[in-house]
């Protein structure tokens, strides 16, 4: 029995490989288990293998715990899809989606066929594996990753709009010394200047209270 060589790779990250060795006659659900074992992400995600031109333009879809939608349009499983079906030239290519609501884009290829099995493998196997696969975020501990980020962006606002950098800190202090607390030394310099205006306002009345009196009289 004939073997496929796939390579997958991550779009985004060209040096992150694994290449699997999978029987013709297995599914396209076996290998994308198969590479998630190799990855350790939850192979328990909507995901889809599409035929791809050597352009990676995605044709028909091959889908795995697909959405309603999909399944009314007749989408193909990946359970019921034997590769040799779908594998009509020595260099075939898939472009193939993980997980829908937080996707990685994957190239997989077909780079070699070799005619005979080996008895003592269990396929599919991984025959090559490189790179350190990225980590995925959990969407729960975004909403506070947000809110730390939103408070230091705008406590350094206005230090972004000098292009600040730590070396410029001579230079602030050559400005003043303000920095970070200038709006508060704005405040104490408004309050001096209420008092002054309060001052004057005496001074009025002692310069021409008086006056005023005599021509009363």
């Amino acid at each position: 029995m004939a073997i496929y060589r796939f390579k997958i790779s991550f779009e985004d990250f060209d040096d992150v490989v694994r290449e699997i060795d999978i029987k013709t006659t297995q599914t396209f659900e076996d290998l994308h288990r198969a590479f998630h074992r190799s990855t350790g992400y939850d192979a328990e995600k909507s995901s889809s293998f599409y035929i791809s031109t050597d352009n990676w333009i995605k044709g028909d879809e091959i889908a795995i715990l697909p959405n309603q939608r999909k399944i009314d349009n007749g989408v193909t499983l990946m359970e019921k899809a034997k590769l040799s079906s779908f594998v009509e030239d020595p260099h075939q290519k898939f472009y193939y989606i993980y997980n829908f609501e937080r996707p990685f884009d994957f190239h997989v290829e077909l780079i070699k066929i070799i005619l005979e099995n080996d008895p003592n493998i269990e396929y599919p196997f991984v025959v090559k594996s490189t790179g350190e696969v990225p980590k995925i975020i959990d969407k729960n501990n975004l909403g506070a990753f947000a809110v730390t980020t939103a408070v230091a962006s705008s406590e350094f606002d206005f230090l972004n709009e000098l292009n600040f950098v730590p070396e410029d800190t001579e230079e602030l202090e050559a400005m003043g010394g303000r920095g970070i607390n200038a709006p508060e030394i704005d405040e104490q310099s408004e309050e001096e200047e209420e008092k002054d205006d309060f001052a004057d306002s005496d001074d009025f009345e002692e310069d021409f209270g008086s006056a005023g009196k005599e021509e009363d009289y």
